[in-house]
């Protein structure tokens, strides 16, 4: 299913911590939108979805709608800090293209 790197976990348990409210887990899913057709979109979330599948990682709850599951199956999420900046990154092998800002893919 969904892999994520010790980076991305670091930064999803730091967001954890800093949250103003309960926090379950992470909700990972899949939009139309963005330059090429769909588009990532991460959340805290307090409470799961009745639809969601639901995944552990490095004692991470990832929450997966149903609908995106087929898009993020094998999927890796990283979280990297360049010179322009942080954030998430994915690597997709379902992607045929992506764009330049590899947040959105078809």
């Amino acid at each position: 299913m969904i892999q994520l790197t010790e980076n991305a976990a670091g930064a999803i348990r730091s967001a954890i911590e800093d949250a103003d409210g309960p926090v379950e887990g992470l909700r990972i899913m899949v939009e139309s939108g963005g330059c090429s057709g769909f588009k990532y979109m991460l959340g805290l979330v307090a409470e799961k979805e009745p639809d969601d599948i639901i995944v552990e990682r490095h004692g991470i709850q990832v929450f997966i709608d149903a609908k995106s599951t087929p898009l993020l199956n094998g999927v890796t999420v990283d979280f990297c800090e360049t010179l322009q900046g942080a954030g998430f990154t994915f690597d997709n092998p379902n992607a045929t293209s992506s764009c330049a800002c590899g947040k959105s893919f078809c």
